[in-house]
């Protein structure tokens, strides 16, 4: 069961579109590593707009993910990629479907 979420948005600087896409499409490799990421979701949401998604069955296993690789290399990478710092929310999931 989930109970804790991130949600992060990036505001993507223009004519870096396709990076941020290439880096969230390889950090699935890395988050699968995690056994605490329950599910992660790298979103489009809008031209400039990508967004991370993810769930966690507890406080520890938000804060193992936020202290891991992937929010390491995008906190490395926001200053050449967005054009402002990641908004990272904290969230409470409320119900959820999972596969199971």
């Amino acid at each position: 069961m989930v109970r804790v979420a991130l949600f992060v948005r990036l505001e993507v600087k223009p004519g870096k579109e396709k990076e941020v896409e290439e880096f969230l499409r390889g950090g699935l490799a890395i988050v699968q590593e995690e056994p605490a990421t329950v599910a992660w979701f790298a979103l489009r949401l809008g031209p400039t707009t990508f967004g991370i998604f993810d769930a966690f069955p507890d406080e520890p296993g938000r804060q193992a993910h936020l202290s891991g690789r992937v929010a390491a290399a995008l906190m490395a990478k926001a200053p050449e990629l967005l054009s402002k710092p990641p908004a990272i929310e904290l969230v409470d999931v409320l119900a959820a479907k999972l596969p199971g």
